[in-house]
């Protein structure tokens, strides 16, 4: 047995505790030595996350380098883990993003200027002491960073977990750390009344998932009692999912419908998709832009994944049931989406109604069960993931020197930081889907994909691409052209810490954009493998090019 899986999970969450116990205190070597800590326990998960990617064989298992461990026996519980073509990519998604997230977030925790600490024994030696709130906690640095480690390690146990009560612990508990990361440490450009907002937008975020958790969780006792009557008292999802394709378990219709339902909307919470996406723009305009980016490219991702693990697995005649339906939701969602992102004022707010409608995508690519969709929507998970955090945390640099997220306060940013307007031009065409970029091709192959079984979908759907070039085209416009506004005459442009963030995420951008083949040959098999359990198959062409030709003989 190996292994590996294991450490991939235990590093981060390792890491966390360790840098949660770093001694406490604000000096700048203490900071610097707790930052420097969580980063190297990221790069060490992403060395983990990359070998695990390096051994898993295309051509193989449908989950490889498995590994279990008995932990509630008498409920059929486990600790067990397994990775497949999708898990894979998207563990590698988020051990690459999160170092990334903790370079651009160096300054995020530290303490805000005029409320440094006292030096020690200052008051001891008769100095007044500081007024109420007049210097941040002295574990601020460490909290924070010991947060996104812990959120890293929930978010990979979720990727690999293969025991359905496994993955509902971890797809639950991913919630606090990310709770306390956009309560307690947002963005300082919010306004006065910033604090009463991130903490409103912290328990919305928090409220909404808990509910859809809870759903989850009702669904995941039925799916127990049901498996149990029938003589399979387990959680491992594939015992499970094996019985249901031999037919040996049989789920009646009318329960694979509810449980299907429990599942999908705790799963479409997260994801987001509309109407319940009203948590996520409070939640991103109010965190820093690294926890922004941890929220759409990494946690919300797991609702994606689980929708093709866990609904289309165990209940695969509910989800051929409900497709039609969650198809036009995720229509509503990509045009709602993109409409409300053109008329915001607020950058952060913006990429958060972007996000929205991206996700309406990835779910349609999932749902419309064909081959193309469900290739195009996993590439879309990572290749969102890669693109918007570059657009995202490349604003983020941008609001931290001017203090603003409002659009109206920028103009002419390109004549004095011009490598900072091209990067985060470079993120508003990937976000528009510009061919030579990443998301091009997975946009291409979900739209593909959904016009072969729903063709008016499928036409509707390419308006998200026409409104997706306003919005992000626009936002370039009033912010990096024209006349240099006052507030930005002084701006600087990156610096060499930022540049070491954005230069990977561009890299990749373009990379997978030019060459996707290394993502689809992984994730190929494991989409085959999820058609073949909801026994769909790719639809024939109206006018195959054999009749076509004989037509023409005769």
């Amino acid at each position: 047995m190996s292994y590996l899986l294991t450490a991939t999970c235990a590093v981060p969450a390792a890491g966390a505790v360790l840098t949660a116990a770093l001694p406490a205190g604000t000096s700048d070597g203490r900071r610097r030595t707790t930052k420097t800590v969580a980063i190297a326990v990221s790069v060490a998960t992403l060395a983990l996350a990359a070998l695990v990617a390096a051994r898993f064989e295309p051509g193989g298992a449908r989950y490889q380098l498995t590994e279990s461990h008995s932990w509630i026996r008498s409920f059929g519980i486990s600790f067990s883990l397994g990775v497949d073509g999708i898990g894979a990519v998207l563990t590698l998604l988020t051990a690459v993003l999160v170092p990334l997230v903790m370079l651009a977030s160096w300054h995020d925790a530290d303490p805000a200027p005029g409320r440094e600490a006292p030096a020690a024994g200052a008051e001891r030696a008769g100095a007044a002491p500081a007024p109420a709130g007049g210097f941040e906690n002295r574990r601020r640095t460490q909290g924070f960073f010991a947060l996104i480690l812990a959120v890293e390690a929930m978010v990979i146990v979720s990727f690999l977990a293969t025991d359905v009560f496994l993955f509902y612990v971890f797809f639950e508990a991913m919630l606090i750390p990310m709770y306390f990361l956009i309560g307690g440490f947002g963005d300082r450009a919010g306004g006065p009344d910033s604090a009463a907002q991130r903490s409103y937008a912290a328990v919305k975020f928090l409220l909404y998932n808990l509910l859809g958790g809870l759903v989850m969780l009702a669904a995941v006792i039925g799916l127990y009692v049901v498996a149990q009557d029938q003589g399979f008292a387990t959680f491992d999802l594939q015992t499970l999912t094996g019985a249901i394709a031999d037919g040996k378990l049989v789920i009646d219709p009318v329960a694979q419908k509810a449980l299907f339902l429990g599942f999908f909307f705790a799963f479409a919470v997260k994801a987001p998709l509309w109407p319940l996406h009203t948590w996520l723009p409070n939640a991103m305009g109010e965190a820093t832009a690294g926890t922004a980016v941890l929220i759409t490219a990494v946690v919300d991702k797991v609702g994606t994944f689980a929708m093709l693990r866990f609904c289309l697995g165990l209940f695969p005649d509910a989800s051929k049931t409900f497709a039609p339906a969650i198809m036009v939701l995720s229509l509503v969602g990509i045009v709602y989406g993109a409409l409300l992102a053109v008329g915001q004022k607020d950058i952060k707010r913006l990429v958060a109604y972007a996000s929205i409608s991206h996700f309406g995508f990835i779910i349609m690519g999932i749902f419309a069960m064909t081959s193309q969709g469900q290739t195009g929507a996993t590439l879309y998970m990572v290749n969102h993931g890669i693109s918007t955090a570059a657009w995202m945390l490349v604003a983020g640099f941008l609001i931290s020197r001017r203090g603003s997220r409002l659009i109206a306060d920028y103009g002419g940013v390109q004549k004095v930081a011009p490598v900072l307007a091209g990067t985060f031009l470079i993120g508003g065409l990937a976000t528009l889907s510009l061919p030579g970029l990443a998301p091009f091709v997975s946009e291409f192959l979900v739209l593909v994909g959904t016009f072969t079984r729903y063709p008016v979908i499928g036409i509707i759907a390419t308006f998200g691409i026409v409104l997706a070039a306003l919005y992000a085209l626009v936002l370039y416009q009033r912010t990096m052209t024209g006349p240099v506004k006052e507030g930005v005459r002084h701006l600087p442009d990156l610096k060499l810490r930022e540049l070491a963030v954005v230069t990977p995420l561009v890299a990749l951008t373009i990379l997978l954009g030019v060459y996707p083949k290394p993502l689809t040959d992984i994730v190929n098999p494991a989409v085959d493998a999820t058609l073949s359990q909801v026994h769909r198959t790719d639809p024939a062409p109206a006018h195959p090019v054999a009749a076509t030709n004989g037509g023409e003989h005769e």
